[in-house]
C-alpha cells in the first residue's frame, strides 16, 4: 500500500514559524506525501518549498471556526489559490447548520466552489460538534454546492474522525464526494481502517510517524 498517496501532511498550529511550514514540505518531499495542509499565510512559503515537487498544496479557510461571513471566505481562498494553493480546506458555518440555515450553508459551499473552479474543494463538517441529523444535513449541502470532498474534522474541535462518522458520511455521499479523515489520526492501525471504509485522503501531522510504522509493519 503507497500510504503516502493518502496523506495531506499537515501543520496548522497557530505558533507555526515560516522554518516549520519550510521543515514540512521537507518532510513532505523525503516522504513523497500526497499533499501538505497549510494556514493561508503560509502557502507563498510553501509554493517556494514544493516548486520542484509535485506536492499539492492544501490551505484552510475559515478556519478552525467557519464563523466569518461568506464574502470574506470567499476572498481568502481566491488568495490562496493566486498564492499557489491546488486544494482548499473549508469549514462550514456550523451556526447556520444548527439555527436550520441548511440553504445559506449550502449556497456558501458553492459560492466558494465557483470562486475556485477546478481546483478541489474539501468542506470540514466538524463532525464533534453536530446531531447524525446535522452530519447527514452538512454532507447533502457539500453534494449540492459541488464540493470534491467530505471531511471530519479540523483537529481543533473537542474531537476528530471516528470510524462511525466516516461509515455516515460514506453512506450519505457514496462515490458522489471523496471523504478525508482528518482529526487525531497518529496510529498506523487507525489510518488502515479509514482507509478500508473508503477514505481517499488522511489529514495528519503524524505522517511521519505513520510511514515508519508502515514500513516496519
Amino acid at each position: 500500500m503507497e500510504l503516502n498517496k493518502y496523506i495531506d501532511h499537515t501543520l496548522l498550529k497557530p505558533t507555526a514559524t515560516i522554518n516549520d511550514i519550510e521543515e514540512l514540505c521537507k518532510e513532505a518531499k523525503t516522504y513523497s506525501f500526497y499533499a501538505v495542509c497549510v494556514n493561508g499565510c503560509y502557502v507563498n512559503v510553501a509554493r517556494e518549498a514544493l516548486k520542484d515537487s509535485n506536492i499539492k498544496i492544501a490551505a484552510v479557510i475559515g478556519f478552525p471556526l467557519g464563523a466569518m461571513s461568506t464574502n470574506a471566505k470567499i476572498e481568502e481562498a481566491k488568495q490562496c489559490i493566486n498564492d499557489g494553493a491546488h486544494e482548499i480546506d473549508m469549514v462550514i458555518n456550523i451556526g447556520f447548520l444548527k439555527s436550520g440555515e441548511i440553504d445559506r450553508m449550502r449556497e456558501e459551499i458553492a459560492a466558494i466552489k465557483k470562486a475556485i473552479g477546478s481546483r478541489v474543494l474539501k468542506v470540514i463538517i466538524e463532525t464533534c460538534y453536530l446531531t447524525t441529523e446535522e452530519k447527514i444535513l452538512a454532507c447533502k449541502a457539500a453534494m449540492d454546492g459541488k464540493a470534491d470532498f467530505v471531511k471530519t474534522a479540523t483537529g481543533f474541535g473537542t474531537g476528530g474522525a471516528t470510524l462511525e462518522d466516516v461509515r455516515l458520511m460514506k453512506h450519505q455521499v457514496g462515490d458522489r464526494l471523496q471523504i478525508k479523515a482528518s482529526g487525531g489520526i497518529k496510529t498506523l492501525h487507525q489510518a488502515k481502517e479509514y482507509l478500508d471504509l473508503g477514505v481517499t485522503r488522511l489529514g495528519t501531522s503524524s505522517g511521519i510517524q505513520l510511514m515508519e510504522s508502515n514500513r516496519s509493519s
